[in-house]
Formats: structure tokens, C-alpha cells, sequence
């Protein structure tokens, strides 16, 4: 051991960011702890860039290749954005169209991030390699909830997600099949639409259409009602288990929302009516710090955010001409605000203590603070937000203050039944770790479904009324200043666009993997996964020769990293720290 007694340890890549997303420690094994932790992304894609001087028509094409999985929540936030640029309002088909496919990629993704990825992390293979005693005693813990999801104890539900061979992860793997159809039949194509445009969409919209969508939503509807009590029982024995557990990946209630899946009856993509349709969407936007609302208006959120730089790859646009003063109500416009951002890559040698990351450090000015929000994963942030906002009732969905009750209806085999997803607490605390993280993903499955059982019926009702347009034509203009905000599936997504001579001046889309991702900024604050591995107690069994870093690996993937792949152990079983006055060199590219 070092004088210090730390040991550091790298994953790097954690290949779930196109493989590009590291994360480096610096761990205190005899107090169990975290001392330190770096964030980097090795890969610089620049989509900003080469977006200027493009049709902003072809905007969301375009964007929708930033991502490989979620190119669809691009592409519909890409959308609203020109909508609000070309100053026109689809149809009112078109948009619960447009919500059908986006709740069927939340059940799309979720379903498989969740079932056939994060279950990995508590399956019965992990456990026992990781903690044979919370394994051992898994094997005599009865299920609560074994009527519901068919598993007598948490062993057997632990082995159920073993990957290829547990029965559930298997089924799990059947259902992404099924909600990606779902999702086709809105959007035409998976993962980058074909039917998607400013305006609408051009689906053909029958009463088979919706009929085919709703089939296949209602064996996800069953599927559901097993889905939410197996991971409630687990991941209530996982406190039970380990007594502490609540800190591993644990901070601050530090959440953004941005809002998601917009009422047709009121938004209408104005800038100037954007905080009263915002507060309308079926995923209510807001600001959560330290458990409590600070806003849900959108054009709030908006003049709140910017970019910052510090440990980031780029150089400084502090000093340069702004593209955008005031924003369209006439609020002036922050020189870091998106807006005004300008991307100038300055490639060097990664340096801890100083530049390490292609990351920039979105941020939340809330007056006095920049808050390092992140998006808890995607749900966290979204149920928190709705719950608090209190703004929700659908019949199937209704925010009560406190918590959003998610109704079900009956299914071939299973009664109907309301899930109640509760604000986590713990010891009278507002509670955002790990564990809580996930558990959210799992009830926003519901929340999806749910959501997308009205706007089915509403869709119906469109159809059957004879109103069939799903498009509205539009001319750009020669001079625009838009935004689109949205919810990707893993949390909040902005795109912001400004057009000078009909062509785009300036674009700049802020994916949730930025918020939850970042390097410490200007200020040295830590990025969320930083701030949320930092710190955590160390729960594995294993010493440091064979140590894997599950608690670690928990954690960040808690935050749902963006791309599904393999870890792989950078630094075998770790280094003894020693000081070097050599910098790390840069090994990125891409």
C-alpha cells in the first residue's frame, strides 16, 4: 500500500458509450470506501459542428445518428424544435402518433437496459461471485410478492435473470422484440424513423394500426404486472441483505426533467405559451433540489442551463460575438447558454488534474449555484417531477404530490391493478442512489404503458371521428431562435437551434449522457457519476486481488450509460498509488 493506502482502479471502457466511457478510482479498501472518482469519454463527435450551414429541414436525420439506440428521442426532440422554428402545429393524430412511438421506445429500451443489462448486476452468477453470503442468504428468503411473479425466493429470482439461461431474462428478451414492433408501427423504422417530420408524421393512420400497437401493448400491459413486484422484492432484499446499502451510489436530490410527450389539446410549440403547454405534457418537467420543486417552467429550465468547461477537451467561447441576446419573450441569454455555445475541440493529453475528458459540464444556474443536475437514470427524474407537480390525471395515470399511481387494466390471465410509485425516503430523507434509480426504470415501464393505453384510445377517437391528417405543411424561415425539449429514455434532452438565412447557424443537442456523464467543471464541482461513485461504501466481498467493483459498476449503470456492452477491468487488480510527474496520455480517438 501507498502512504495514503489507496488503491487505484480503472474501467475503462465501459463500453455501454460506444465505448468510450471510463471511469478511474481511487479506493480506500480498508474503510470500504470510494475516495475518488474521474469520469473521461475518450471519443469527440461533433455533431455541432457540422450541423452549421444545413437545411434545418434536415435536422432530425441528421440528429437521430448521434445515437444508435435512442436516435428516435433525437429525432423527436430535433422535430419540436423545428416546429417551434417554423412556427406550425401538427395535427392532433400526428401528435398522439408521435407519443405512441415514443412511449413504445421507453418500454423498448427500458425493458431491455433493465431486464437484459442492469439484472446482470444482481443475478444469481454475480451475487455469488461477489457476495456468496448475500447469496446464501437469498436461498432462505422467502418472496413477498411470489403469487405475482411465480419465484419462491429471492434465489430463484436471482437465477431467473442469470444472462441466456434465466427465465425471465429470456422472456425479457422476447418482449423487446415485441415493443420495437410496436414502436415501427408509429415510426416506421427503428432506431432512426422514416414517418417522422416537422409538422407531423406521415403514418397512415387506421383503426388496424392502433389495433396491431394495442395487441402487442397489452401482453406488455401482463408482462408488467409480473415486471414491477419481481423487482420491488429484490431490490428490497438488497437493503435487507446489506444494512447500508441506501449510500452505494447515493447524492444529493440534484434532478432535471425536462418533460415529455405533449398534449396535442394545448401545446403548440410557441415559445411564448412553452411554460404553460410544458407544464401539460404527460411527464410533468421540473427542477428537484433536495427533494423539492423548484420550477416546472419550461422556459425557466431553458435560460437556466449552461454549458461549462473545465476538465473538457475545448477551448473557451467566453469572449465571442453571441448568436442569441434575448430569447423570444425577451429574458437575456446567458453567453454559456446553448445558444451561444461554440464547439472548438483542443485534443491533449488526459491529466486529472486537469483536462480529461471530451465530456463538457452542463449545468443548472438556479440564481446562485450551477447545479450539477443529473436525470436519475431518466425515470427517477420523471416520476419525481410528476409526482411533485401533482399536474397528471388520465384515468390511467394520476400524480397525487407525493407519488403517481399507475392503473392497469385487466389481462388475459392477470386482474387489473394499480401500481404506487412513492417519492423514496429513507430516515425521513429524500433518497437518489443506486437502487432507487433502478427501481424507478422499472415503474416508468408501467407508466409507459399506462400513458400509451390513452393515447391509443385518444388516437381512435381521432380516427373514428374522421379527422385523418397527421401532417401540417410549413415554410422556414429566413431568421429563427428555437429549442425542443423532450425526455430520451435515459432523461432530459434539449435541442437548440438558431437559422440565419434559412440555413442553421447554430444547433446544439444536449442528450442526458452530457448532464449525468460531465467531468468537474470550471468550479471543480464533480459531474453526477463522479459525485455518485465518490464516496460510496464498498460492499463486496472480495479482496482487492480479485476485486470486481459491482457496487461501482451498480452505480453508474444505475445511471442507464448509453450504449449496451461489456466492462472490461483496465488496470487487472489495481496499482498501488504512486507520484508521478508523468501525465496519462490521451488514448482516445474516434
Amino acid at each position: 500500500m501507498g502512504d495514503d493506502g489507496l488503491v487505484e482502479m480503472a474501467w475503462d471502457p465501459i463500453t455501454r458509450i460506444v465505448g468510450s466511457l471510463g471511469i478511474h478510482t481511487k479506493i480506500d479498501f480498508g474503510r470500504g470506501r470510494v475516495a475518488e472518482c474521474y469520469s473521461t469519454s475518450s471519443v469527440f463527435r461533433g455533431y455541432s459542428v457540422f450541423m452549421q450551414g444545413k437545411d434545418p429541414r434536415d435536422a432530425h436525420f441528421i440528429t437521430s445518428r448521434i445515437c444508435g439506440i435512442c436516435g428516435d428521442n433525437h429525432s423527436t426532440c430535433s422535430v419540436y424544435a423545428q416546429n417551434m422554428a417554423y412556427g406550425v402545429r401538427p395535427p392532433a393524430l400526428g401528435e398522439w402518433i408521435l407519443n405512441l412511438g415514443e412511449a413504445a421506445e421507453y418500454m423498448f429500451d427500458h425493458n431491455l437496459f433493465q431486464e437484459n443489462l442492469v439484472g446482470v448486476d444482481y443475478c444469481e452468477r454475480m451475487v455469488r461471485e461477489t457476495n456468496p453470503g448475500v447469496y446464501e442468504l437469498a436461498e432462505r428468503t422467502e418472496a413477498p410478492h411470489a403469487a405475482e411473479h411465480g419465484h419462491r425466493t429471492i434465489a430463484s429470482v436471482m437465477r431467473s435473470l442469470n444472462p441466456l439461461q434465466g427465465e425471465f431474462y429470456r422472456e425479457a428478451l422476447q418482449v423487446s422484440r415485441s415493443t420495437r414492433e410496436m414502436f415501427c408501427l408509429m415510426e416506421g423504422r427503428h432506431v432512426h424513423p422514416s414517418t417522422v417530420y416537422p409538422g407531423g408524421v406521415s403514418t397512415v393512420a387506421t383503426v388496424q394500426l392502433f389495433t396491431d400497437y394495442l395487441t402487442r401493448l397489452m401482453r406488455y400491459v401482463e408482462f408488467m404486472k409480473k415486471v414491477v413486484p419481481l423487482h420491488d422484492d429484490l431490490f428490497d432484499f438488497i437493503y435487507q441483505a446489506m444494512p447500508g446499502y441506501e449510500e452505494v451510489g447515493r447524492r444529493r436530490v440534484l434532478l432535471g426533467c425536462w418533460g415529455a410527450l405533449n398534449d396535442p389539446a394545448y401545446c403548440d410549440f410557441r415559445y411564448p405559451t412553452m411554460a404553460d403547454w410544458g407544464r401539460r405534457m404527460f411527464v410533468t418537467p421540473g427542477v428537484v433540489v433536495d427533494g423539492r420543486l423548484v420550477t416546472s417552467n419550461l422556459v425557466d429550465i431553458n435560460l437556466g442551463i449552461r454549458i461549462l468547461l473545465g476538465s473538457s477537451f475545448y477551448q473557451d467561447w467566453d469572449d465571442g460575438e453571441p448568436f442569441v441576446t434575448e430569447d423570444p419573450l425577451g429574458n437575456p441569454v446567458d453567453q454559456r447558454h446553448p445558444w451561444n455555445q461554440r464547439t472548438v475541440p483542443r485534443p491533449q493529453k488526459r491529466d486529472f488534474a486537469d483536462k480529461y475528458s471530451w465530456v463538457m459540464s452542463p449545468r443548472w444556474f438556479d440564481g446562485s449555484e450551477h447545479l450539477a443536475l443529473d436525470t436519475g437514470g431518466g425515470p427517477l427524474a420523471r416520476l419525481w417531477s410528476t409526482a411533485l407537480s401533482g399536474l397528471v390525471d388520465t384515468g390511467h395515470l394520476k400524480a397525487t404530490g407525493h407519488s403517481v399511481l399507475i392503473h392497469l387494466p385487466r389481462t388475459v390471465t392477470k386482474p387489473e391493478v394499480t401500481f404506487e410509485w412513492k417519492i423514496p425516503q429513507h430516515n425521513g430523507e429524500p433518497l437518489s442512489n443506486t437502487i432507487e434509480r433502478n427501481r424507478a426504470r422499472t415503474y416508468f415501464q408501467a407508466y409507459a404503458a399506462a400513458a400509451a393505453l390513452h393515447f391509443a384510445e385518444q388516437a381512435l377517437y381521432e380516427v373514428r371521428a374522421g379527422r385523418t391528417a397527421t401532417w401540417t405543411p410549413f415554410e422556414v424561415p429566413d431568421e429563427a431562435v428555437s429549442c425542443g425539449f423532450s425526455e430520451a429514455v435515459r432523461g432530459g434532452l434539449s435541442h437548440h437551434m438558431v437559422i440565419r438565412d434559412g440555413l442553421i447557424a447554430n444547433y446544439h443537442p444536449y442528450p442526458p449522457t452530457p448532464w449525468n456523464a460531465s467531468a468537474r467543471d470550471v468550479h471543480g464541482t464533480p459531474g453526477p457519476y463522479e459525485d455518485a461513485v465518490q464516496n460510496t461504501p464498498i460492499f463486496e466481498e472480495n479482496p482487492p486481488e480479485t476485486f470486481k467493483g459491482i457496487d461501482i459498476m451498480r452505480t453508474v449503470r444505475s445511471f442507464d450509460p448509453c450504449m449496451p456492452c461489456g466492462v472490461h477491468m483496465h488496470l487487472g487488480a489495481g496499482r498501488v498509488l504512486k507520484k508521478s510527474h508523468s501525465p496519462t496520455v490521451y488514448g482516445g480517438g474516434g
